[in-house]
């Protein structure tokens, strides 16, 4: 068995609304391996991006952890406090975040924040010991941003390390961020939605790099995207999450013959050259709101075979051949 890089232990996040403790995440377990690649998918608002910044403790005044524990190198990360967790995020532990814009300081030139990062945490590591390595250092640090750029697909990595945010496409923002993210070449990177913003060229860069990264450093990745091709092609093995519960989890190679029907409904409805002309199936229904607090499988309203129990108690793990799934009525393999 691969050793853990991260194991998240029945992990429960509740955010206070008029007073109320309402679960956005409810008792999520699973592990990330050491150079393993995770995929977390689903449909917005399902708790992808909250487990992230769970796991970074970087949570919103309202949000709370009130359950659970995130095991890293032998430590709780729940329980460290904001300066032993600074020591580790951007150094050990690194995230791409969704929202580009806000992740760059606009009055700051892109390249200089992306080599930022790489003093910061030198400097935690205390990497620079001499005064003529101190000398040195800013310009190895440039040397470093402008390599990564050009391998990320800037034609012009100079122009880029000169330029402030607002004279970047969001694209290019992201390919930013995503620098900001690796030059530490950090143990964990948690990338979210990172093809959201990329053109396919761009995205094949991105994920090549990264890739490369796996493979050279053992470097861990959470690939948390809605794009189900994303996370067959780039990841080993693939978690649907739905209204902040674990609904199914598997190879990534088998992805598109689920046995859950939410999963089922999330391939039947990705667009296809088959498909095409035809009308796109879709899922009936909206997801439930935080305030619903349903008791029993959250797709279970959304669901056509849904019976009394699936309202009424969340399923237990029921293994089908490679894969595990929460539901009641577990559909088999070649059945779509």
């Amino acid at each position: 068995m691969a050793d853990s890089c991260l194991s998240v232990r029945n992990l429960t996040a509740c955010v206070n609304k008029n007073g109320k403790a309402l679960k956005i995440l409810n008792n999520i377990s699973f592990n990330i391996d050491k150079g393993e690649i995770l995929g977390l998918a689903g449909e917005s608002g399902g708790g992808k991006s909250m487990t992230a910044f769970c796991i970074m403790n970087l949570l919103p005044d309202a949000v709370k952890i009130t359950g659970g524990e995130i095991i890293y190198n032998n430590r709780d990360l729940v329980s460290l406090n904001e300066k032993e967790m600074r020591s580790i995020r951007g150094n050990e532990i690194s995230v791409i975040f969704q929202d580009v814009r806000q992740a760059l300081n606009p009055l700051m030139k892109a390249g200089v924040q992306i080599g930022e990062t790489l003093k910061l945490n030198a400097e935690k590591k205390q990497k620079v010991a001499s005064t003529h390595q101190a000398e040195e250092f800013p310009a190895r640090i440039k040397q470093r941003t402008l390599d990564l750029l050009l391998s990320l697909g800037f034609n012009n990595p100079k122009r880029t390390y000169n330029a402030y945010p607002h004279q970047l496409s969001g694209g290019m923002c992201q390919r930013a961020v995503t620098a900001m993210a690796i030059i530490s070449r950090p143990e964990l990177l948690l990338a979210d939605e990172l093809s959201s913003s990329l053109d396919e060229d761009s995205q094949k860069k991105c994920f090549s790099l990264l890739l490369e990264m796996n493979q050279s450093d053992k470097m861990s990745l959470l690939v948390i995207s809605h794009d189900l091709y994303v996370i067959r092609e780039y990841c080993s093995r693939y978690m649907i999450m739905y209204a902040g519960r674990i609904l199914e989890e598997g190879p990534a190679g088998s992805l598109f013959s689920p046995v859950h029907p939410y999963t089922k409904a999330l391939v039947k409805a990705l667009p296809d050259r088959d498909k095409r002309g035809k009308k796109l199936e879709t899922i009936g229904g909206k997801n439930p709101s935080v305030e619903d607090q349903l008791t029993g499988c959250p797709f279970a309203p959304r669901c056509a075979q849904a019976q009394n129990i699936c309202a009424e108690i969340f399923p237990p793990a029921q293994d089908i051949e490679n894969r595990r799934v929460y539901c009641h009525f577990p559909q088999s393999v070649n059945n779509s």
